[in-house]
């Protein structure tokens, strides 16, 4: 089943200093058939403008990906995490037994990204955060695995949950392959590009949900960029 959720369809909420909107239901939208897609509970898409951003705020219980897509964000911790994470390159936070993170655009442009929720596998474990660069061209052609919960073998990032966060780049016409459970949730946007996903098309910044699928082709109709979260 490929379900393609239209952009205009999604959650909207504009402060001033952040233009978000919401995959499924998140603060005041609500919308009861789109409560999460497996152990995927948020996908933001959020604009934040320059010199601005979240104040601290706490999180328990949750393994938070932010992905960003344009710009940069700056992550403070009440761990004494520091770290700026630019385009193309991810953080994770693994809330746990409670964390206060402040996240802020200390940029003198917009900046754009994914943040992304995913139910734990583990609670009661103590909280941590990580970030690391991923070069462009590892994910050129093909999904490169940037986040998982099993990371040693991914060389990626950890988390805490069984699901896997990864990319790609194509090139108009290019197709990239990710292989799957048909029992599992994969997720995917492409923030920019128009894209087909098993025959079905999709809008740059639709949300494409997917089940009962064994493998994910992905072609490029024009120059794309592709998140993908499979989760359980």
């Amino acid at each position: 089943m490929i379900d393609i959720r239209p952009f205009a369809t999604l959650g909207h909420a504009n402060h001033g200093w952040l233009d978000a909107r919401h995959h499924f239901s998140f603060a005041s939208y609500h919308d009861p058939a789109r409560m999460g897609w497996g152990s995927i509970r948020v996908w933001n898409d959020d604009t934040i403008a320059a010199q601005s951003g979240f104040p601290p705020h706490p999180h328990s219980d949750m393994e938070i990906v932010t992905f960003v897509r344009s710009g940069a964000i700056t992550h403070q911790d009440s761990l004494g995490n520091k770290g700026r994470t630019a385009a193309g390159d991810v953080q994770v936070m693994s809330a746990g037994t409670g964390i206060t993170h402040a996240e802020y655009n200390i940029e003198n442009e917009t900046t754009t990204l994914f943040q992304i929720w995913i139910l734990p596998d583990r609670r009661g474990e103590a909280p941590g955060w990580g970030q690391r660069e991923f070069p462009g061209a590892g994910r050129e052609g093909g999904f490169e695995v940037l986040a998982s919960g099993t990371s040693e073998a991914d060389d990626a990032l950890s988390i805490r949950t069984d699901a896997r966060v990864a990319a790609t780049t194509l090139k108009a016409g290019q197709q990239a392959v990710w292989r799957t459970g048909a029992e599992r949730h994969p997720y995917l946007v492409a923030p920019t590009g128009r894209i087909r996903v098993n025959g079905v098309e999709a809008q740059a910044r639709d949300g494409v949900a997917i089940t009962g699928e064994s493998e994910i082709v992905v072609e490029a109709l024009e120059d794309a960029e592709v998140v993908l979260v499979d989760a359980r």
